[in-house]
């Protein structure tokens, strides 16, 4: 039986009280009380990075939707492809985690010359720029089909999976993090998007997360 946990930090923001603990030696993120991330694994969060990296033109643009506990950042950061990475993160709290005891697992990443870190909601961040990326992963909430935050299922909505298909440079890919297959939701991407492959990362307990990747046509 693991160790109780211990709060390392707690802080209330505009969507409630987040709480960084720890526990056992890793860190764990709770949010109003619901467990949203730890630091045990990361498989899949990689994987979905490495999958957008895998077709990203040298000198590309790459955006990610969610700083987390830092594995997708990190991920992207350890790779000389892109010439620019946009971290879209909502919680100030957590970007400031990351500043600190979190910064280990995003490899120390802000400080990277090419990381941007945009402390903003992304589906009105993405309603609001005229940027385009040659490659965007999203890693926000738990993905389509269990999204802590209501707000956020209008980012994978057929209105917001548009808006992601044109944030996208043509031949661009989009990656997208769930927690569980999402058959309507992989659908929809193909519809909308292109082309989608699905890439299921096996967890210790429970269903697959899965990685989609979709490319929009040229």
């Amino acid at each position: 039986m693991g160790e109780s946990a211990t709060v390392v930090d707690r802080a209330v923001t505009e969507r409630g009280e987040l709480v960084l603990r720890e526990r056992d030696g890793h860190f764990e993120i709770i949010s109003n009380g619901v467990f949203l991330m730890d630091t045990r694994a990361g498989a899949s969060e990689r994987l979905l990075v490495r999958a957008a990296l895998d077709r990203l033109r040298p000198g590309g643009r790459l955006l990610v939707g969610g700083l987390g506990v830092g594995f997708s950042l990190a991920e992207a950061a350890a790779s000389p492809v892109p010439a620019e990475i946009v971290v879209v993160e909502i919680e100030r709290t957590i970007i400031d985690w990351h500043r600190r005891g979190l910064g280990a697992y995003s490899a120390h990443a802000l400080d990277d010359p090419r990381v941007r870190i945009v402390n903003d909601d992304i589906v009105a961040w993405l309603r609001g720029t005229a940027e385009v990326f040659d490659a965007i992963c999203l890693d926000t909430d738990n993905g389509p089909d269990w999204t802590v935050f209501t707000d956020n299922a209008a980012l994978y909505d057929a209105d917001g999976t548009a808006l992601l298909r044109d944030r996208l440079a043509p031949g661009g890919v989009l990656a997208v993090w769930s927690a569980a297959a999402a058959p309507a939701y992989a659908e929809r991407l193909a519809a909308v998007v292109g082309p989608v492959t699905e890439h299921p990362v096996a967890v210790s307990r429970g269903e697959p997360d899965v990685v989609y990747v979709a490319e929009r046509e040229m």
